[in-house]
């Protein structure tokens, strides 16, 4: 999945497939890459859109999808 590099102190790139509905998130503190499944496009673009991107994960992304690393 391409990923777009993006400023945040917290994560270095995201991704995402609208026809699978998978976010993907690359972090910056171990550079692991995990994805969410069943993840609303619209939500991606409020994700995308977010002033913070580690704000917006932490409240309304992680724990409330499944998750996956993938690298």
């Amino acid at each position: 999945m391409d990923r777009e590099y993006i400023e945040s102190t917290m994560i270095l790139g995201i991704g995402y497939d609208p026809n699978n509905a998978i976010l993907e998130i690359e972090f910056k503190s171990n550079n692991q890459v995990w994805q969410y499944s069943d993840f609303p496009e619209h939500l991606w673009y409020e994700f995308e859109s977010s002033d913070s991107k580690g704000k917006y994960f932490l409240r309304e992304i992680k724990g409330n999808y499944l998750e996956t690393r993938v690298g």
